[in-house]
């Protein structure tokens, strides 16, 4: 990758998407901007507020990276995802719409027990709560100042193997990029 040192005229001109290397807080994203400052979001150490002038600050440029390669479309899910990441927002997630107003029932083996019935809706909305608040935990594990790289790397495989375990929901999902993704598919990411 190349970087270039940012200076006053091309400082202002940065938006929501551009990455940028701190010195001290490492690599990161701009997720907000302000008069005089960036809200940038930092792989390990979470969103913080760095003055536009700040001299520690880099923008980091992918080589051969144009309009073209980079959609906007692409700006658009990668700061959707910091900001759900960062900001515990919940993104709209849709159901099926062959499940939709459906019914889950699960039957005992013993018929003499009667079935228990949930509206789908009502089950596939706690299987996303549960999928947010994984990527919540997720996001603590990685900001988490005490523990190291090795204790996060093995905290991040048991919730990897939780999104492995929950693909079997898949089915509920409308969009196919809202999937839950084990460890198998996680490389394609």
């Amino acid at each position: 990758m190349f970087e270039k040192k940012l200076n006053g005229m091309e400082q202002e001109k940065l938006g929501i998407g551009t990455r940028l290397q701190h010195a001290q807080y490492g690599p990161g994203v701009i997720v907000g901007i302000k008069f005089a400052t960036y809200l940038i979001s930092f792989i390990n150490h979470g969103v913080k507020e760095i003055d536009k002038t700040d001299t520690k600050l880099e923008e980091i440029i992918p080589e051969n990276v144009t309009e073209e390669i980079e959609t906007h479309a692409e700006v658009e899910r990668s700061l959707l995802k910091i900001l759900r990441l960062w900001g515990g927002i919940t993104e709209s997630v849709p159901l099926g719409e062959k499940w939709a107003k459906g019914t889950l029932i699960m039957q005992p083996f013993d018929k003499s027990l009667k079935p228990k019935e949930i509206p789908i809706d009502d089950f596939f909305h706690k299987i996303v709560m549960l999928r947010d608040r994984l990527r919540v935990l997720e996001q603590n594990i990685n900001s988490h100042k005490k523990l190291s790289d090795e204790e996060k790397v093995n905290l991040q495989q048991y919730i990897t193997r939780c999104y492995g375990s929950l693909t079997t929901f898949n089915v509920l999902f409308k969009n196919k990029e809202q999937w839950f993704v084990g460890e198998k598919g996680s490389s394609t990411e």
